[in-house]
């Protein structure tokens, strides 16, 4: 066994090599351990072990390359992770095995390199050094390629300003507030004077195999504008809210850019919530106006959305919400063909209690002419409130705003995916989720590219639907959720290599941690050994992908982020709010704003304020656990607060205990997540019953239909529980890290528990769980 060592510094940062090169022969599994900030790290071949100074990690030189040896397989590197424990504790619970695939393996796609934005580390470092030192500087020359009507400022202050600190003032950011500009404008007016308005803009792809259509930016400057025209006669303008309940058509993008063009603030509800959860966010952003359909497709299942809109008109009216009208896109009509003569009965006949609110898209469209004179606004103004589940089970308006926003995803979108001009994109994401706005709609569209709209589903009519889409559409970036690939997984590996995906250049990740098996399933079956995964790491407060390995520099990880974007400091901060250097386990927080970053929740800033910079005054806290390896790449290990992550969707505990407390036979009721080979994660919930009703499988299944009506399927629970008691401490709380542990069939080490009322109680949850395990 050879050990070497070699330091070199490089200006503000310092190198560290531990090159460790063991006999072929010897099998004795004997490594060297390095102890940087008590990491626990054993490291088997090769490790860049690095001293942090405000920057990122290490800059590696050239020299330092050539010695790494090309390899699919570089390095394995064993660490220890985290799980989720009650109250943001953090526990060490398992060992993982890491792989790195070079970032310039010669079997990627060379479009890849041949036209990388960056072209070595250096290149990523220089930027990067640029963005956290100068951020004024570099997000204004950002900003240089974009239309504002106001000239841009050179006083730092004015560029990016913020505070952090809740203890020094109030928490904000402030990005060019005093300059002007609109976000369609920049979408679709400059890409067409550019010359691309006869470029396609969108592919739309429906349920059906039969169902497609496709409109250039030009055509839809026009629909944009005559929409935003309608809404104007309608009396809305500047700085009112439209609510959007759409499945994934080009409706639903063209009601978004009619807000946006004339300064209204559009908030779209997921297609698939219940009345309860539309109307709960209509009312929570006092929106003046809905736009919905009369029903759509998923795979086999008829959505009627009419009964849905009433129920939800319905409660707002309760809660004093007078809505001036509601617009309906009449699918069933126009666009929907299939089994049309059985549901179209269905949607024909129905007859709507708030028939006086009710107009067409068609008509209102009609009329109106194909252009309106954008609203010159603010960069500050907000463009759109997304609401996303919070701990205390009340959803969250997450508000963003033009400038920074329009900025922030254009960029991301341009370096995440390499995107050059000409690329197809298909991305397969809701636009009701945080990822369909930034890169179905505003990051692409700024990039002028070319996007597929898929409103169906991956299995339908058959497994290979995803495939079939790239192969018929040539696109050349994929973009999904590890849910969705879980759920393919399951189906013969045929579906997926009967499709070539010649054009195929780069897949990304997004919405939760993918585990090692399905990240090679994808590396292997879909992109075939020549495409980069880009995993990447966002929130809907962040606006876009903070944390990605940018194709061509950074080396692959299956389950990492990697490295931070171009303006993102993250930091790993112990729990008393220390920054911890080296590599090591603790909460992920950023140290400096971006001009992305959410500016406030919706009505209730006291709560933006405690939620993400209580707790950890002077940085953003993100609610996730990270762990910080060895060459400075970042690994997102779980949710610290009382959050579920289901298929890539963030539901409450609150919010489903809720739902489960609104049957009156319940008395108590607490949910946590267990593990699920398709889902990522699904919904453990433990009941308590009242005394004198006896639990059995009809009040199960009415339990999860309750739970189904008021959130939504996504949030009904896999597994449900019926126990005598709940564990807690003597103050009352409900201790969710036993809980937790006993789901995923954990039966000791629930660390202290010293302040529970009754030790007992835990044999018995055990003893329930070990009962229902199948």
């Amino acid at each position: 066994m050879l050990l070497s060592l070699l330091f070199n510094c490089y200006g503000d940062v310092c190198l560290f090599v531990c090159w460790l090169v063991l006999d072929q022969n010897d099998d004795s599994g004997v490594g060297v351990g390095v102890g940087v900030g008590g990491g626990g790290i054993v490291i088997e071949h090769l490790a860049f072990i690095c001293k942090e100074k405000n920057l990122l990690v290490h800059k590696r030189k050239q020299q330092n390359k050539d010695v790494i040896k090309s390899s699919v397989v570089l390095s394995r590197l064993s660490f220890v992770s985290m799980a989720n424990t009650n109250g943001g504790d953090i526990a060490m619970i398992k060992m993982k095995t890491i792989d790195r695939i070079r970032c310039d393996e010669p079997q990627f796609d060379m479009t890849i390199r041949r036209q990388a934005h960056l072209k070595s580390m250096d290149e990523y470092y220089d930027l990067y050094e640029q963005s956290i030192k100068s951020p004024g500087e570099f997000w204004t020359n950002v900003a240089r390629d974009f239309y504002w009507t106001t000239p841009l400022p050179v006083n730092e202050s004015k560029i990016l300003n913020y505070n952090f600190d809740i203890n020094a003032g109030t928490i904000r950011v402030e990005f060019l507030k005093d300059v002007r500009t609109n976000i369609t404008y920049n979408l679709l007016d400059r890409i067409i004077n550019r010359g691309f308005g006869d470029r396609i803009a969108y592919y739309w792809e429906g349920n059906e195999l039969n169902e497609r259509c496709q409109f250039t930016y030009s055509e839809l400057r026009s629909k944009v504008c005559r929409m935003a025209n309608a809404l104007k006669r309608m009396g809305i303008g500047v700085g009112d809210r439209v609510a959007i309940y759409l499945p994934v058509t080009i409706e639903l993008v063209t009601a978004m850019l009619a807000c946006a063009r004339i300064g209204a603030i559009h908030t779209i509800v997921f297609a698939g919530f219940s009345a309860h959860s539309l109307a709960e966010r209509m009312c929570s952003a006092r929106v003046k106006i809905l736009i919905t359909a009369d029903g759509s497709f998923r795979g086999e299942k008829f959505l009627h959305y009419q009964p849905i809109i009433d129920d939800a008109i319905e409660y707002c009216l309760e809660r004093k919400l007078q809505l001036r009208s509601v617009i309906i896109v009449n699918r069933f009509s126009q666009s929907i063909n299939r089994n049309k003569n059985q549901y179209e009965t269905i949607v024909e006949q129905y007859q709507s209690r708030y028939e006086y609110l009710m107009q067409s898209w068609k008509q209102i469209n009609s009329i109106e002419s194909d252009y309106c004179e954008p609203e010159w606004l603010s960069a500050e103004h907000p463009l759109f409130i997304l609401y996303t589940s919070g701990s205390t089970g009340k959803p969250k308006g997450v508000l963003h705003t033009v400038g920074g926003y329009m900025l922030t995803t254009a960029i991301v979108f341009k370096y995440a995916f390499n995107y050059r001009d000409g690329d197809i994109f298909f991305c397969t994401a809701d636009l009701g989720w945080i990822t369909g706005h930034t890169a179905n709609v505003y990051g692409s569209l700024a990039n002028g590219a070319t996007i597929i709209l898929f409103e169906g589903v991956p299995v339908y009519p058959k497994p290979d639907r995803l495939w079939t889409i790239i192969d018929d559409y040539r696109a050349n970036i994929f973009y999904t959720a590890p849910t969705a690939i879980r759920s393919l997984m399951k189906f013969d590996d045929k579906y997926v290599l009967s499709h070539p995906m010649n054009e195929l250049k780069l897949i990304a990740l997004v919405g939760e941690p993918i585990n090692r098996d399905a990240w090679f399933w994808i590396y292997r079956m879909i992109g075939k050994e020549r495409c980069p995964i880009i995993d990447t790491y966002f929130q809907t407060e962040t606006g876009a992908p903070m944390i990605f390995p940018i194709p061509n520099v950074i080396d692959l990880k299956p389950g990492s982020a990697t490295v931070p974007f171009f303006g993102i400091l993250p930091v790993i901060l112990d729990e008393n709010g220390k920054e911890i250097l080296g590599t090591e386990s603790g909460f992920l927080a950023f140290k400096q704003a971006w001009p992305g970053i959410a500016r406030t929740i919706d009505g209730d800033h006291e709560r933006f304020e405690s939620t993400y910079f209580e707790r950890f005054p002077g940085y953003y806290f993100t609610g996730d656990a990270a762990y910080r390896d060895s060459d400075g790449h970042y690994w997102i290990t779980g949710r610290t607060d009382d959050l579920l992550n289901v298929s890539g969707h963030l539901l409450s505990t609150a919010e489903v205990e809720s739902a489960l407390l609104k049957d009156k036979r319940v008395a108590e009721a607490a949910s946590v997540p267990m593990p699920h080979t398709i889902k990522g994660q699904c919904i453990c919930a433990y009941i308590v019953t009242k005394n004198g009703y006896n639990y059995d499988n009809q009040f199960e299944r009415e339990l999860r239909d309750l739970v189904r009506h008021e959130i939504g399927p996504v949030a009904t629970p896999d597994l449900i529980l019926n126990v005598r008691a709940l564990p807690k401490t003597r103050s009352g709380k409900i201790i969710r890290r036993v809980l937790a542990k006993i789901a995923c069939g954990q039966k000791s080490d629930f660390g202290d528990i010293s302040t529970i009322t009754d030790e007992t109680i835990i044999n018995h949850l055990i003893e329930i769980r070990m009962a229902n395990s199948g």
